[in-house]
């Protein structure tokens, strides 16, 4: 559906609902030029032979408390189309001004020039008013993404959500969150501060700038945004962590898994992960310590989310330009905006291009003239959960040691719209915060846990993450990572003079039990002994085989010196990344796209044959399922009628594993029903059980049978309900579409107005084009950016796709606007020369110097 168009949208899990067809349509010109006036003041419009009065503010608030537009438009007397017509030309009023002159908190004249796709490129004569130029292109294309992630930074949505938004604030400040930003602020070396200072100052001027007509999610809530601070920016960065390392869900899944399973080999086979081989160093790449080295007896990898990022480097050698190149895809949730801010920064020593995070500044992925880089998570254990004991003989104190220590108490209030005030106390021991009432619903009931998260501790993530984009060689960003403790990320790199490189940065705590689960509060056994030092994490610089990929796999063999407790759910994709490149000598970014693209589900290659052998025992709509697979490419196209039928019977599949073994011991737990979660990080564990039961997950071979059987039954019926009973017209975009929502999308209608995508996409969430997958079929998250970068380019230059747009005004052009590039595989040049940029511009702001330039 075109930009600007009205969506409908049935209910469903991303807010997404399918189109409506607008019986009438007027011009947008017959609006744009009548909605001048400032928010709030009633405008008379003529729309077709009537003039009627608009408030377009009262209808802003109405739809946003909820109200359906059938009813806010009915109330106002436009018709459907009218109705269309208002809300094209209200969102575009409220677009900034990005072209011309105007006055800003700088010394000199800063230029914010955009290109055709939106892109901003800032000059500034030095680094203070580059900065405040960010901060205000920033704020320009993104300010109320901006307001929302610091308020859920701090655990302040509630106030602008209502009760809704309680849940997540609860967790946020019983965390701590809040408390660890303000303590990381005021850390901050001199030149960071300054830094986060100047960019806060140039948010702040746009906010100032768009007061009396902000972009309009502001009047859709009713409320203003407050002043910008460096902590906003700190602390949402630091929530951003915290959603790459914490996953509560994820660290008390193998405490569930151990009290239904035991510790035996039902326990192991459930945590170990899927090509748990296809680790990021390879032998000899790396000191071995000969040391638990039996898989069988400790599980490697891990359940996880099963979505993750991929990257990889190819060095001179294995490059067909002679140059290293770099590729980075991060796999995060898909929205409208995407979490990355795509910017081009030159001021003072800064001249970088690439994507950061919204509202802080600094690029995470990209490429300055001498350098480039890109990150995947990875995912080595940042964190534990630990069951507290408490005695009434002992009230307000933990055990640890054999002696009873006072467990400090605090007081958080949580404002929320339209209750109120609730407060809530939250207790600690010395591990950390007392986080059982957080904690999913699941792993409840056992008393008190605390959490142990090294994004607590002091971290220079983002001191570290500024001087990256200063670096100019590979050795230079290595030490721009001293001091980053979290999150632990790898990163690949390449310099201009043929060096390249795989790093994993962050902290990871040293603990003398590698078990998973809850640790025991009271035991110093339990106890962190320290961190691994930089120097022992996993790291290798132009190795023998000329590159290195990374996608979320194991960083290391189980021989190596230090124990990562990493939790990685599937080595399929770093597999299919190694296949690739080993096919051939030489590599030309055109063979890099290819491999960003890819869809060879090598999860389906190895599982399809056991699963067709069972399936030709079945009835005959099971052996026309199999005859379906047999002939399958394994490749998860759009096109492809066996993918999805495989995808459909993984979910049913899946969750006939769980409730073998979970729901049968539910009671016990006395946690509830848990097999339906269970069911969402089996994958690897229930399509080994196809080709060989050997662990006796269920009671005999021909149970295993009958429960295969019996999921492709399920699966076959969804299929049919869904598409038809025509299998031959059956394929896997009818299921698997790409919604881009934004974070309003089920308030009310809003999802109509604010969320663009829906279009068919290929692949799922275990090949190299991830897109994610959920029980709904509709792709939740995925590689929402994309960069390659070829070192040999010269001027210097990068190609990035957004799965959106630069923009998250819903008026604006560039909302959105790369979603057919991103789905087709067009990608975006971003040039780093000012003469080969100036070409390409289509924009230009000037921010000239205000008469007393106050102090940043």
């Amino acid at each position: 559906m075109r930009h600007g168009r009205l969506r409908s949208l049935a209910r469903g899990p991303c807010g997404r609902r399918g189109a409506l067809e607008w019986r009438r349509s007027l011009s947008a010109g017959a609006l744009r030029g009548a909605l001048s006036p400032a928010a709030g003041a009633p405008i008379r419009v003529r729309l077709g032979v009537a003039a009627i009065n608009i408030d377009s503010l009262q209808i802003l608030r109405q739809l946003g408390a909820g109200e359906s537009i059938d009813d806010v438009r009915a109330a106002a007397g436009l018709t459907e189309g009218d109705f269309e017509v208002w809300w094209d030309g209200e969102s575009k009023r409220r677009l900034a001004v990005i072209d011309g002159e105007t006055r800003g908190p700088v010394g000199t004249a800063v230029e914010i020039q955009r290109d055709a796709s939106g892109l901003p490129h800032i000059y500034a004569e030095n680094e203070t008013d580059l900065f405040v130029g960010y901060g205000y292109a920033m704020a320009q294309d993104r300010l109320f993404q901006m307001d929302y992630l610091r308020r859920q930074a701090v655990g302040r949505l509630a106030e602008i959500l209502g009760p809704e938004a309680f849940d997540y604030d609860l967790l946020v400040r019983t965390v701590g969150l809040h408390q660890i930003a303000a303590d990381e602020t005021a850390r901050l070396p001199a030149e960071t501060a300054a830094r986060y200072e100047s960019f806060a100052a140039g948010v702040n001027a746009f906010i100032e700038a768009s007061r009396d007509l902000p972009p309009i999610e502001f009047d859709l809530l009713d409320y203003r945004p407050e002043p910008w601070r460096p902590l906003d920016s700190v602390a949402l960065l630091g929530e951003f962590r915290w959603y790459l390392t914490g996953r509560f869900s994820v660290i008390a899944l193998p405490e569930l898994a151990r009290r239904a399973l035991g510790d035996g080999p039902l326990y192991r086979a459930f945590l170990t992960a899927e090509a748990i081989d296809e680790t990021i160093l390879h032998p000899g790449e790396y000191t071995s310590a000969g040391r638990g080295a039996d898989p069988a007896e400790r599980p490697q990898g891990g359940i996880d989310d099963g979505t993750g990022s991929n990257n990889w480097v190819i060095g001179p050698s294995r490059s067909a330009s002679g140059a290293a190149m770099v590729a980075s895809d991060p796999h995060i949730a898909f929205g409208a905006p995407n979490c990355w801010y795509q910017a081009h920064l030159v001021g003072g020593r800064f001249n970088v291009a690439g994507a950061g995070y919204a509202g802080a500044p600094g690029i995470l992925i990209g490429r300055n003239p001498s350098l480039a880089w890109g990150i995947t998570n990875n995912i080595s254990s940042q964190r534990d959960l630990y069951q507290e004991r408490t005695d009434p003989a002992h009230p307000g104190a933990f055990l640890y040691d054999g002696q009873w220590e006072p467990a400090p108490e605090r007081v958080e209030a949580i404002s929320i719209r339209g209750e109120g005030v609730r407060e809530v106390v939250v207790r600690s021991s010395r591990n950390g915060p007392i986080v059982d009432e957080v904690l999913p619903d699941f792993a409840r009931g056992t008393g008190p846990v605390s959490l142990r998260w090294v994004g607590a501790l002091p971290c220079a993530w983002p001191t570290s993450m500024l001087e990256l984009n200063l670096a100019e060689s590979c050795t230079e960003l290595e030490d721009a990572l001293q001091g980053w403790g979290s999150p632990t990320l790898s990163m690949v790199f390449a310099d201009v003079d043929g060096g390249f490189g795989y790093r994993a940065t962050g902290q990871v705590p040293i603990r003398t039990r590698e078990e998973r689960g809850y640790r025991r509060g009271w035991d110093p056994a339990d106890a962190w002994q320290g961190m691994i030092p930089l120097e022992g994490m996993p790291a290798v610089r132009e190795p023998e085989r000329g590159w290195v990929a990374t996608a979320n796999n194991l960083p290391a063999p189980a021989d190596f010196p230090y124990p990562l407790a990493n939790m990685s759910p599937t080595g399929y994709r770093a597999r299919r990344i190694r296949q690739m490149i080993e096919s051939r000598e030489l590599h030309s970014r055109e063979d890099m796209v290819s491999m960003q693209y890819d869809v060879l589900a090598l999860r389906a290659v190895d599982a399809v044959p056991a699963l067709v052998q069972i399936l030709d025992r079945g009835d005959s709509r099971a052996r026309a399922a199999a005859d379906a697979l047999r002939a399958w490419d394994r490749c998860m196209d759009t096109t492809s009628a066996a993918a999805a039928i495989f995808e459909a019977f993984q979910f049913q599949w899946d969750e006939a594993v769980a409730a073998e073994r979970f729901s049968a011991n539910a009671a016990a737990l006395a946690l509830g029903d848990p097999a339906a979660f269970v069911a969402g990080g089996i994958g690897s564990l229930s399509l080994r059980l196809l080709a060989d039961d050997n662990v006796q997950w269920f009671a005999s071979p021909e149970a295993r049978d009958a429960a295969v059987r019996s999921a492709m039954t399920r699966a076959l019926d969804q299929l049919t309900e869904r598409l038809g009973d025509d299998i031959s017209k059956w394929n896997w975009g009818q299921l698997h579409t790409l919604p881009l929502p934004h974070v309003l999308s089920r308030r009310g209608d809003l999802g109509r107005l604010l969320d663009r995508g829906g279009e068919p996409v290929s692949g799922n969430g275990v090949v190299v084009s991830n897109t994610g997958s959920a029980p709904d079929f509709v792709s939740p998250s995925g590689a929402n950016f994309r960069l390659i970068a070829d070192l040999a380019e010269e001027p210097a230059q990068m190609w990035t796709l957004d799965a959106a747009g630069p923009s998250g005004q819903p008026g604006s052009p560039h909302y959105a606007n790369q979603l057919g590039d991103w789905l087709s595989g067009r990608y975006h040049r971003i040039r780093l020369e000012r003469m080969d940029v100036r070409p390409t511009i289509r924009t230009r702001l000037t921010l000239h110097p205000r008469e007393q330039r106050p102090q940043i």
